[in-house]
């Protein structure tokens, strides 16, 4: 029998295996300050018109009596209904008519009338207050598990699917080998295979019922290597970008133990990566430079890591340096304190973090780093700023000159220059290109298969119209503004304040990108950038970086360092969450998480300063800043 959410044998049939529902918030649905005839229940449909009869004309409830003054009983029977079947009299407004109508909760009516049935067919005024009293959450019927009882009641020794697959990987392998029925036997092997896999490449703190929409991208990387490794194919080509990205020293030790064992199965394996680690590892080197975005794109240096020791590219000035420890770290006296933290795999913890300090929150992946400082910490403090590498804009109109608010200062010199409105150079209003609507191309839905998206023929791919390109400002039109470099840019215009929002991305190092380049194509580490150019000049705030270093060159990672000490010295709290060795080192403060991940870590190991870090034997982060710093 196939018990699977998606197959019907296994599914629960009130969710059809998707494990939630459509939840009413109860405490949204009533005023307690209120009498039901004043409208103790804040939903229409039962406030007024005939439903009302069937709460304020039964023989239980007194319409006049405030919500709050009623008993335990009078409370669930006004909620959840009444224990024996009983009538309601309902009486016609026009006609006088008296009908009989089953008393029946307003929680139970709510879902029977509006949550267990299609609502698209009502007004949508209502859908949108039905919508608003509502929540998702785990279905009621199978618990969130989207199976049915009859496939959760299946077990093997004493566990079901469900707990199996809520298992972290490395604590599910041993279950496995208890198998002896013949069976199972056999599949546990070819299952085993995988899960050893994963603990290889540093994931085994991953449970198999993991969604992957909330894997990082790290994490998604290294599942697909999983399902690689098992291949007996050779003669592959496999590409891997940035693999050790937002990966600890010793997870990425794991990791290149995977990549040299692809190459040694005679496959060819290219790796995108800054790490020292990959770099150490590789048999070939192609240094790409000697900047970035128009000053770089030639090939700078080709050959074996001896021969790039001997040059003076950029990564080899990075590789020749030793980490330097900050030995003269700021000292704090206040702190933000954190009790009793047991959120994930969070072992009850205390720990506190310092105002005013960079502190750097480190540990192997699944120690309980994000656990901690993305959702604990700024639950408790809600004046944190989470500062990720999360889109800012999935739209082809989302820019750089767009987000830090440039482009409506553009705008108005280019209207003020030329005498007309603003809206001509907005791809979005006037400006933008009748056909594509100012995108550039145009998209043909292809029914099942991936839609085709062509050049729109009426505007090039220029995206604003003829009039709008007719308007100049220092000889340039706004499309051509849009292809300047924010450097470039920085340059090109004398206003004061585009000048100054310009800086701000200059400072960050984001000079290369350009203006009007879609927002959708940038890096991780370029979103963040872009998103804590905006904070450069506030004080008194506490920002959270997860993983700030994530696709840099140690060239860059530099720059961020001095970023982060001009954030601190303007008076900010700021909390990295990070695996480079060189932004570790140069911290005030250090939180080490471990001693492992998943179930095996979640507790505090070590806080205190970068060389105080050093004594500490069971820190992971110490064994390899000991092998790197000067």
């Amino acid at each position: 029998m196939a018990y699977s959410f998606n197959h019907p044998a296994g599914m629960c049939p009130e969710c059809t295996g998707i494990g939630e529902e459509m939840v009413l918030d109860e405490d949204r649905l009533f005023d307690v300050s209120k009498s039901l005839r004043d409208g103790a229940i804040l939903f229409s449909q039962f406030s007024s018109g005939w439903q009302t009869y069937i709460y304020q004309n039964n023989s239980v409830l007194d319409p006049d009596k405030k919500l709050c003054d009623y008993t335990d009983d009078e409370w669930d029977f006004l909620k959840n209904g009444s224990k024996e079947p009983m009538k309601v009299e309902i009486r016609s407004n026009n006609t006088g008519r008296v009908d009989k109508v089953d008393y029946e909760g307003v929680v139970p009516r709510f879902y029977r009338l509006y949550l267990r049935r299609d609502i698209t067919k009502l007004k949508k005024g209502l859908q949108e207050e039905i919508m608003s009293l509502v929540h998702h959450g785990p279905c009621r019927t199978c618990g969130g598990t989207g199976l049915n009882p009859r496939a959760l009641a299946s077990k093997i020794n004493g566990y079901n699917i469900v707990d199996m697959l809520g298992m972290p990987v490395s604590d599910l392998a041993p279950l496995l080998d208890e198998i002896d029925d013949p069976r199972g036997k056999s599949l546990a092997a070819q299952i085993k295979v995988y899960l050893a896999r994963m603990v290889e490449v540093g994931i085994g703190y991953l449970s198999l019922s993991r969604k992957t929409e909330t894997l990082s991208g790290g994490e998604a990387q290294r599942i697909k290597m999983v399902r690689n490794l098992g291949s007996s194919l050779s003669d592959i080509t496999y590409i891997f970008d940035e693999p050790t990205a937002g990966l600890h020293p010793a997870d990425a030790e794991k990791i290149g133990k995977m990549l040299t064992h692809l190459r040694d199965k005679h496959n060819n394996v290219l790796v995108v990566e800054h790490s020292r680690q990959m770099l150490s590892l590789s048999d070939y080197i192609i240094e790409l430079g000697p900047q970035a975005g128009n000053n770089g794109g030639e090939i700078v240096y080709e050959g074996d890591l001896n021969g790039l020791m001997k040059e003076n590219t950029l990564t080899a000035q990075a590789l020749k340096k030793r980490i330097v420890l900050n030995d003269m770290p700021l000292s704090w006296h206040d702190g933000f304190e954190i009790h009793d933290a047991h959120l994930h795999n969070l072992k009850h913890i205390d720990v506190t973090i310092p105002k005013g300090v960079l502190t750097a929150v480190t540990g192997v992946a699944g120690s309980g780093k994000s656990s901690l400082m993305r959702y604990e910490f700024p639950s408790r403090y809600k004046e944190t700023i989470v500062i990720d590498q999360k889109p800012i804009g999935t739209s082809i109109r989302s820019t750089p000159a767009t987000y830090i608010g440039v482009m409506d200062e553009i705008r108005k010199i280019f209207a003020k220059e030329n005498g007309v409105s603003a809206q001509w150079f907005s791809f979005n209003s006037k400006g933008g290109c009748p056909i594509c609507k100012g995108t550039g191309q145009i998209s043909y839905d292809m029914a099942f298969a991936e839609p085709v998206v062509v050049t729109c023929e009426e505007c090039g791919g220029h995206r604003y119209n003829p009039t709008a390109l007719s308007y100049r400002y220092k000889g340039l039109n706004i499309e051509d503004v849009l292809k300047l470099t924010i450097g470039e840019a920085y340059n090109f215009f004398d206003n004061a304040k585009i000048k100054t929002m310009l800086r701000s991305m200059l400072d960050v190092g984001l000079g290369y990108l350009t203006l009007g380049q879609p927002t959708s194509t940038l890096s991780g580490g370029e979103v963040q950038r872009v998103k804590l150019a905006s904070e450069l000049k506030k004080s008194g705030s506490v920002y959270v970086l997860d993983e700030p270093s994530t696709g840099l060159h140690a060239k860059d990672v530099e720059l961020l360092l001095s970023l982060l000490r001009g954030l601190v010295n303007n008076g900010n709290t700021v909390i990295i969450v990070e695996h480079r060795l060189e932004l570790i080192a140069q911290a005030d403060w250090i939180i080490d998480m471990g001693p492992e991940g998943g179930t095996s870590g979640g507790e505090v190991i070590f806080c205190g300063t970068p060389r105080e870090l050093l004594k500490c034997n069971q820190s992971k982060t110490a064994k390899y800043l000991k092998t790197c710093i000067a």
